[in-house]
């Protein structure tokens, strides 16, 4: 650990003063991501190494993976309360806090996490969704790529084939989308899906590539219809607590690693290991049905243009009357963010 500048510069220091200057100031991050995932290795580690590296050894961030600290859907509120110093997290774990964030997750607005990182990234710093985030502190936004159907045994080649079938749904957004095709939603955090799947309690989810290879849920499906209806977001955010008690200089270093440079970084570890899912599929031999553009598709495009249309109406009865105003912003970050290089 470095010596603080405090240290160096400032003779009439008690040694007692020296060595509380010399303690690291140790932040809890918790998230649900399993700790072997490359989401943990390659994004929450690679963080907490560059606040460790560019703070002097003065900050440190110890990690909570797999919900050790508090569970998937209870972490934002464990991360606004202090129990968790930062949390990182699905926003539609906490049903209807995030609707104006969540129009990023609609079919049609991004096709790949690279990109949907960014149009997240671009709507909270131009303003767009801030407000829903006034309770934290954050530090970045991330989405995972296209989230797309896979079932044990049955091959899904039309919304009619997920007749009853029952499809853990990541979000109330998606969930509502599988229903328009017919699906019996099931919601479940990620961390239970394995055990629920071997038990025989789901005959499908809904998941992005990445997720099948987090959660090792290639292991027990045969089937995948690759029909891109939703993204997943995040969000890595700070008690606001936690963040005033840091120094300025502490609060700099935080600052300097958070916004875009981390949401593009996430969002290229996604895309990496979205790769690596698809790939671990094909290796095992699985059938995989390809849907590439199922707005215009005659089967796909009804569901999910009533998700859509659904979702929007849905906040504008609500009072959310900037919730048109935020889908055209998204669809417009779409096209300056562009695809994935």
């Amino acid at each position: 650990m470095k010596t603080p500048l405090a240290c160096l510069m400032a003779a009439s220091l008690t040694a007692l003063a020296c060595a509380q200057a010399q303690a690291a100031t140790t932040l809890r991050m918790a998230h649900f991501w399993p700790g072997a995932s490359g989401i943990n290795t390659q994004i929450f580690e690679q963080w907490a190494k560059a606040i460790e590296e560019d703070s002097g050894g003065d900050l440190k961030v110890q990690l909570y993976p797999s919900g050790t600290l508090a569970k998937a859907d209870d972490i934002y509120e464990a991360t606004v309360n202090g129990i968790a110093d930062i949390g990182a997290t699905a926003q539609g774990y906490t049903a209807g806090r995030f609707p104006l964030s969540q129009v990023v997750e609609l079919p049609g607005v991004s096709d790949t996490a690279v990109q949907g990182s960014c149009i997240l990234q671009s709507l909270y710093d131009d303003g767009q969704i801030a407000s829903e985030y006034d309770d934290t502190h954050v530090l970045f936004m991330f989405t995972t790529g296209p989230g797309y159907i896979h079932t044990v045994d049955t091959d899904v080649q039309a919304p009619q084939d997920l007749a009853g079938l029952r499809i853990r749904r990541p979000t109330a957004v998606a969930g509502d989308i599988l229903e328009n095709m017919g699906a019996s939603p099931v919601a479940m955090p990620a961390p239970d899906i394995y055990s629920s799947m071997q038990r025989g309690v789901l005959d499908g989810l809904s998941f992005p590539w990445e997720g099948m290879k987090g959660f090792r849920i290639n292991e027990l499906v045969e089937y995948h219809t690759q029909v891109p209806f939703y993204s997943l977001i995040f969000v890595a955010t700070m008690s606001q607590r936690a963040y005033e008690r840091l120094t300025p200089e502490q609060q700099a270093v935080i600052d300097d690693n958070s916004g875009m440079k981390w949401a593009t970084n996430a969002g290229q570890v996604f895309h990496a290991i979205d790769e690596v899912g698809h790939q671990e599929a094909v290796d095992a031999g699985h059938t995989i049905r390809v849907i590439d553009a199922p707005l215009e598709d005659a089967a796909w495009a009804p569901p999910l243009e009533q998700g859509i249309d659904d979702y929007l109406s849905g906040l504008e009865e609500r009072g959310i009357s900037q919730a048109q105003d935020v889908y055209q912003a998204a669809l417009a970050a779409r096209d300056s963010c562009g695809s994935v290089e």
